[in-house]
């Protein structure tokens, strides 16, 4: 599984890998059941790799903060999604301690911890994945 064929769909929960382009969009395969089926091009999708974090100083990219955590919980998934407000913040903190409050909220946290999560348990070893480019959006 590569790191940058990996996209988020709105309004469809999880993560998803792109298998294939067609003519009027993708087909893809959730990482959570393995279910393979087409997402429309008129649905908002974004590459999880063109993802940034707001901080004080810059946008980090989504990988390096999955790398982060990586190294924190040692490859292991990190704390429940559901967990409340203030303990996602203080685990996020400990991974980025200078992300900008004001911009990011918590369910901004909740997001990059439940797709950490869906990561980890399909298996990516982000011990070994590389960023393709250095495209940013912000969450």
């Amino acid at each position: 599984m590569e790191f940058n064929k990996i996209i988020s769909v709105a309004g469809k929960p999880g993560l998803f890998h792109a298998i294939s382009q067609t003519k009027s969009g993708f087909i893809v395969e959730s990482l959570v059941d393995k279910k393979r089926f087409p997402i429309p091009s008129t649905n908002n999708v974004s590459l999880l790799e063109n993802i940034a974090i707001y901080t004080y100083e810059e946008e980090v990219p989504l990988l390096t903060v999955f790398k982060t955590m990586y190294e924190k919980t040692e490859g292991k998934e990190a704390i429940n999604h559901k967990e409340s407000g203030k303990k996602l913040t203080s685990f996020f903190s400990e991974i980025l301690p200078d992300y900008d409050e004001d911009r990011v909220y918590t369910s901004n946290i909740k997001k990059v911890i439940q797709w950490y999560n869906i990561l980890v348990s399909s298996g990516l070893d982000f011990s070994v994945v590389e960023a393709s480019e250095e495209n940013s959006e912000k969450a």
